[in-house]
């Protein structure tokens, strides 16, 4: 079963090599975002530290949501999420291994230029490291819980809209730990409890999303 999984994330993350549009559209979209603000605001160092944190992750949330449509649709109109479904391969580790890829191909690049945006918005030199501990411990849950909404809409045509008022509101915990952990280590308080509870929603995605996805899938082919 490892290795099935293992197979299914090279496949997409070939498929994301192939065809980079997507990635690059995601960090494009997460660069401009963040840039916008100081032009919006002002040069004020002030202000700009104070929202860094929030401006970087309400940005990473946005971004995630541009590829979250993509995650299954691809497989649905070539045919290979029926495959999938006749195949004795278990739909769960199918939906776990595509929301692996998702992160992988999107979060993790996010991730990796996050220090850039810091300069540019005046995060303190002690947030950079927890940014990117928060980031890598709440973005897994990002694509886990797209993941369900992306298998929602997956059989609708024009689904984005839909599956951004589905998941959203379910990103507000991940975007709440995720800077009060931030903010609680610039501030020199104890971030421990605020990155158990990000890293306690991720792994509980992570555990229920496989099989909520694959039901949500099997209920739109049937």
């Amino acid at each position: 079963m490892l290795k099935l999984a293992l197979s299914i994330i090279a496949r997409d993350l070939r498929l994301s090599m192939r065809h980079g549009s997507a990635t690059t559209m995601v960090m494009g979209f997460f660069v401009m975002v963040v840039i916008m603000f100081p032009f919006a605001i002002g040069p004020e160092q002030n202000i700009l530290e104070r929202i860094s944190v929030g401006v970087i992750w309400v940005a990473a949330l946005l971004s995630c949501l541009l590829s979250l449509d993509r995650m299954f649709q691809t497989d649905y109109e070539d045919g290979s999420l029926d495959q999938f479904i006749l195949s004795p391969v278990p739909l769960e580790l199918v939906v776990m291994a595509k929301c692996i890829a998702h992160w992988l191909t999107t979060s993790l690049p996010l991730i990796v230029i996050t220090p850039i945006l810091g300069i540019m918005m005046n995060l303190p030199e002690t947030g950079f490291l927890p940014l990117i501990l928060t980031m890598l411990l709440g973005t897994p849950a990002l694509s886990f819980i797209g993941g369900i909404g992306a298998s929602v809409t997956v059989t609708l045509r024009r689904g984005g809209i839909l599956l951004s008022l589905l998941i959203l509101p379910l990103y507000i915990p991940v975007l709440i730990f995720g800077s009060l952990a931030v903010k609680a280590a610039i501030g020199g308080y104890p971030a421990m409890e605020h990155l158990m509870l990000l890293s306690g929603f991720s792994l509980f995605s992570a555990a229920i999303a496989p099989w909520a996805a694959a039901a949500a899938i099997r209920a739109g082919l049937e």
